[in-house]
C-alpha cells in the first residue's frame, strides 16, 4: 500500500516572495526578484471596471507559479451595521418559525416598526440574488438592519444594545453583501500548475488517518510540499460524524476512501499535473461472501450519519444532496479500511472484523474497535445487521467491491496516481459560467437564509479547475475583512472564467481557505483562531513518488 503522505525530498528553489502580501502571512524572502505581472490579462470581473489592479507572479518551482491579485480600494460608501434575525412574527406564513436573516416583507416590516418603537434606527431591504445555471435567483427575502457605523466595535455596542431589548443579531460589513458598485479590496492567490514544465506531483493528502484533521500547513510541511491549498468539505461537528472525514467523494492515490454524494462535482487529478478535470461522480458498492452479496452503504464513515446527504433511499429528510445538512439511516452497512483511524466507530449494531487478508477474525456486538494491523471491518445497524451477521462466519472470506460511475454510467478505474476530491458547486464548464448551486444542494427548500448566507454573500473561497491549455489552477481569495471583501458563489464563477479556467469548481471555503507556499501560510484565513484544520488538502510536491 502507497504512503498516506508522500514524501517529497528537498525543495526545489525558495522563490516566494509576493508584492502586497501582509507581513504576518509573507513566505520566506528570495534573493531573486518576481516576475513582472502578465501584461494583457484581464482584469478580475470585481466593482467598477476603472479600479485599481497589481498581479505579482513568482515562480516557485519549474512550472508551477503563484500570482497575487490585489484589486480595487477601500470603499468610503461602505460601513458596518446590525442585521437583526427576523422572528416569524404574527403576519408570517409560519409565525412558529425561529428567527433567521431573511423573511417575508410583511414579517420584516413588522420587526422594523417595533424596532423603532423601541428607540432604534431600522430599515427592511429587499435581497435579490442573481439566476444561476440551475436555479431562477429573483427576491430572497427581506433583512432587517439598525443603524450606519464607521466601525466594528461602534456596531458591537448597538448589537449590545439591542439584545439587551430583546432582540437578536449580528454586526457584519456591507462590503460582504456582494453589490457590484463596492471598490474593493480583495485579495485573490492564484496556484498554476502547468504540466508542460511540471516534474514534481500533485498529491491530495488526509494526513495520517481519515478521522482527525491537520491544518493545511501540517500536511504541507510533513510532505515537504512546495505549495498546498486545503481541499474538499469535511465533518466538522462530531454530532455529524467523525471530524476530518470528508463528506463527499475522496479517493487517494487510486484508491476510493469516501463515496460521493450522489452526482456531485469532484476535481480529477492526475499526480503528473496532466488530464485535471471536474467530474460528477455516483458508486457503487458491496461485500461478497460466499454465494451472498450485499450492498454498501458508505465507506469510512459513521452508520447512519450522511454528511451532505446524496445516499440511499430510505435516507432521511433526503437522498438527494443538501449542502451543510446531515441525513440519518437507521439501517447500514459501511466499509472500513485501515485508513479511518486506529478505532472504528462505537455504537449499536454488529461489526465483522477481517484481518489483513479479508478473512473473519472476529463479529462484536456492540460495534466499535480496534482493527488487527492492516485490517478492516463491516459495521451494520437497525435492520442490516442481521444480513451481516449471516453472511460473516469466522473464517470466511470476505471481498468489499466499491465502483465509481461518471454521469455518463461509464465507469471509473482510478490508477494509484489518481486523486479525486469532493467539490460542490460547479462554476465552469467549457468556459462558460456555470453555477449549480441547485443540483448540488445548496438552495434549502423553506430556508432562504441559508443560500443567502453561503450562496449570495461574499466569503473567503478557494476554487479549481483547468484552463484551456491543460493547467491545474488553484485559486483562493481572502474575505470577512474590511480590507479583503471575499467572493460570493458566482463572483467566484467569473473570476474562475476570468482566470482561463475552461472548467472550474468551488472546494471547502469560509475559514477554512488557505493556501501554503514553501511552509508558510500566505493568505490570511478567517477563523478568529488562525488558520482551521481541515479534513484533506491538495498538495504541489517538488518531485514524483516512487511507484
Amino acid at each position: 500500500m502507497r504512503k498516506r503522505i508522500r514524501g517529497a525530498g528537498a525543495v526545489l528553489g525558495v522563490l516566494a516572495t509576493v508584492g502586497a502580501l501582509p507581513a504576518q502571512a509573507s513566505p520566506p524572502a528570495s534573493p531573486a526578484s518576481p516576475a513582472p505581472p502578465q501584461q494583457g490579462a484581464p482584469a478580475l470581473p470585481l466593482g467598477p471596471t476603472h479600479l485599481p489592479e497589481t498581479r505579482t507572479t513568482t515562480t516557485l518551482q519549474p512550472g508551477v507559479t503563484l500570482t497575487r491579485i490585489v484589486r480595487g480600494t477601500p470603499d468610503p460608501s461602505l460601513h458596518w451595521t446590525v442585521e437583526v434575525s427576523i422572528p416569524g412574527g404574527d403576519t408570517s406564513p409560519d409565525p412558529d418559525a425561529p428567527p433567521t436573516a431573511l423573511k417575508d416583507k410583511a414579517s420584516a416590516d413588522e420587526l422594523v416598526a417595533d424596532l423603532r418603537r423601541d428607540g432604534f434606527e431600522a430599515r427592511a431591504e429587499q435581497v435579490t440574488t442573481p439566476r444561476t445555471a440551475d436555479y431562477a435567483g429573483g427576491t430572497l427575502g427581506w433583512r432587517v438592519r439598525v443603524g450606519t457605523y464607521a466601525s466594528q466595535s461602534t456596531a458591537t455596542t448597538e448589537r449590545t444594545r439591542l439584545r439587551a431589548a430583546g432582540y437578536t443579531g449580528s454586526a457584519v460589513y456591507t462590503g460582504w453583501d456582494g453589490a457590484p458598485t463596492d471598490r474593493g479590496p480583495w485579495h485573490v492567490d492564484v496556484l498554476t500548475v502547468d504540466p508542460r514544465t511540471f516534474r514534481g506531483s500533485l498529491d491530495a493528502s488526509y494526513g495520517p488517518d481519515l478521522e482527525n484533521r491537520e491544518t493545511t500547513s501540517t500536511l504541507a510541511t510533513s510532505a515537504h510540499a512546495t505549495a498546498a491549498v486545503n481541499a474538499g468539505f469535511f465533518v466538522l461537528d462530531p454530532k455529524a460524524g467523525a471530524p476530518g472525514d470528508p463528506a463527499g467523494v475522496g479517493v487517494y492515490d487510486g484508491r476510493l476512501l469516501s463515496e460521493p454524494v450522489a452526482g456531485r462535482p469532484s476535481l480529477v487529478l492526475q499526480d503528473n499535473g496532466r488530464r485535471t478535470r471536474v467530474t460528477r461522480f455516483t458508486w457503487q458498492g458491496e461485500v461478497t461472501g460466499r454465494a451472498t452479496a450485499l450492498r454498501l452503504n458508505g465507506v469510512n464513515r459513521v452508520p447512519g450519519l450522511i454528511r451532505n446527504c446524496g445516499g440511499t433511499e430510505g435516507d432521511a429528510p433526503t437522498s438527494l444532496p443538501l449542502h451543510d445538512v446531515t441525513c440519518t439511516n437507521p439501517d447500514e452497512l459501511i466499509a472500513f479500511t485501515p485508513d479511518y483511524g486506529w478505532h472504528t466507530p462505537q455504537g449499536e449494531g454488529v461489526e465483522a472484523v477481517l484481518d489483513a487478508h479479508d478473512r473473519v477474525v472476529e463479529l462484536r456486538s456492540p460495534r466499535g474497535g480496534e482493527l488487527p494491523p492492516g485490517g478492516s471491518s463491516l459495521q451494520a445497524t437497525g435492520r442490516r445487521a442481521a444480513d451481516l451477521t449471516a453472511l460473516a462466519r469466522a473464517g470466511d472470506r470476505l471481498r468489499v467491491r466499491t465502483t465509481l460511475l461518471d454521469e455518463r454510467g461509464h465507469r471509473l478505474s482510478p490508477t494509484p496516481h489518481t486523486d479525486i476530491l469532493n467539490a460542490g458547486p460547479e462554476l465552469v464548464r467549457d468556459g462558460r459560467v456555470h453555477v449549480t448551486p441547485a443540483t448540488d444542494g445548496m438552495v434549502h427548500p423553506g430556508d432562504p437564509s441559508w443560500y443567502y448566507g453561503w450562496v449570495h454573500k461574499r466569503n473567503p473561497r478557494t476554487l479549481a479547475g483547468v484552463d484551456a491549455a491543460g493547467r491545474t489552477v488553484l485559486v483562493t481569495a481572502d474575505g470577512r475583512d474590511t480590507d479583503t471583501l471575499g467572493l460570493s458563489i458566482t463572483e467566484s464563477a467569473e473570476v474562475a472564467r476570468s482566470l482561463g479556467l475552461r472548467d472550474a469548481v468551488n472546494l471547502d471555503g469560509g475559514g477554512s481557505t488557505t493556501m501554503v507556499a514553501h511552509g508558510e501560510v500566505i493568505n490570511d484565513p478567517s477563523d478568529a483562531a488562525g488558520e482551521r484544520p481541515v479534513g484533506d488538502a491538495l498538495l504541489v510536491l517538488p518531485r514524483r513518488p516512487a511507484d
